[in-house]
């Protein structure tokens, strides 16, 4: 049975991806969109689909894999997947630990739902991280403030939040009460896709048991003493939402590592990089250089210092993990082609 354009755009489906089919790709294959991720296997979801299957993973050299959200043509019969589809958009970042390799989060992502509690935990530096893969990705930020109700003045965290973009969408919401959930229906219409991210503790869970209507995702306390979460999500995967659109759920992370979102960046500091476009010289470090537009502006009271330390560290560290990571492509293509190579020279042997 040939699959009908129309029907996929309940899954999330537009015309990106319609561009690239193949004038028979849907009479020869399955579109179907991953759905859950596991060790072994993935779940992926489409017209008259829900099954586990093989995970996707390219031989060419690239290192592709499919992550939560990506949408892939499998094989008839075996479900194998076959080819992945061009991304509309892609979250990722460098991963804890020492192998240090890129860890995927969520793809085809149309708003990323930024979650922060109002509490010892608030961090305005995670946040403009949180930001910074937002505007990499090409995808609407909303900055979503949870337990208002434990502070005295949570206007001021609103406030505080403002201050990192114009025009930053910002809405304080109490997680467990769907009344005041409901201003984020906006972002989870039919065939949209929100991806939820924050650290542990914040109310993540609790916030998507109450747009998805339903109690499937444990939640756990904070701890007392500190205000630090416990991880309660501890895999990936979409949930279907009341109005017709679908919430990717990742992991709480407490490291946030970023990598290649050099133009993110440049976009979460705007203002910055602005004033550095008018210093004298092009070099210039925003130390003690004469004619430094970034210093005059320190100065004069007119940016943060806070925040001008905040965009040096952040650009470093972007900066640095990309540069690995191009040394580890580079790495990978020569390692993909030895394979490739061997792969010929073995069926060239049995063939003699």
């Amino acid at each position: 049975m040939t699959i009908e354009i129309s029907e996929l755009a309940d899954y999330g489906w537009d015309n990106f991806f319609t561009s690239q089919l193949e004038p028979d790709d849907l009479e020869n294959f399955i579109p179907a969109r991953v759905k859950t991720v596991h060790r072994s296997q993935i779940q992926v979801i489409g017209v008259g689909l829900d099954r586990m299957t093989m995970p996707y993973s390219s031989v060419d050299g690239e290192g592709m894999t499919a992550t939560v959200g990506d949408w892939l043509l499998l094989e008839p019969g075996t479900f194998r997947p076959k080819r992945l589809m061009k991304r509309k958009s892609i979250f990722k970042r460098r991963a804890a630990g020492s192998h240090r390799g890129d860890q995927l989060i969520a793809a085809n992502i149309d708003t990323l739902f930024i979650v922060a509690s109002c509490n010892f935990d608030f961090n305005v530096a995670r946040l403009e991280r949180y930001l910074s893969l937002a505007h990499e990705a090409h995808v609407t930020p909303v900055i979503i403030l949870t337990k208002g109700d434990l502070v005295e003045e949570p206007e001021e965290f609103i406030r505080s939040v403002e201050k990192l973009q114009p025009g930053l969408a910002v809405e304080m919401v109490d997680a467990r009460d769907p009344t005041s959930s409901k201003c984020l229906e906006v972002w989870c219409g039919y065939g949209q896709t929100v991806a939820l991210v924050g650290s542990s503790g914040v109310g993540k869970s609790t916030l998507i048991n109450t747009l998805i209507g339903n109690d499937d995702i444990e939640t756990r306390d904070v701890r007392v003493d500190d205000s630090k979460g416990r991880h309660t999500t501890t895999g990936r995967t979409l949930h279907r939402l009341p109005n017709g659109g679908w919430l990717a759920d990742t992991p709480g992370m407490r490291e946030l590592q970023l990598t290649q979102v050099e133009e993110g960046i440049k976009e979460v500091f705007a203002d910055i990089v602005d004033l550095a476009a008018t210093c004298k010289f092009n070099n210039c470090q925003h130390a003690k250089e004469p004619g430094c537009a970034v210093q005059a502006a320190v100065v004069d009271g007119s940016l943060d210092p806070a925040r001008l330390s905040r965009w040096e560290k952040l650009a470093a560290e972007e900066a640095r993990n990309t540069q690995s990571f191009a040394q580890r492509h580079v790495q990978d293509r020569k390692f993909g082609k030895r394979i490739k190579k061997a792969k010929k020279e073995k069926t060239h042997w049995r063939d003699d």
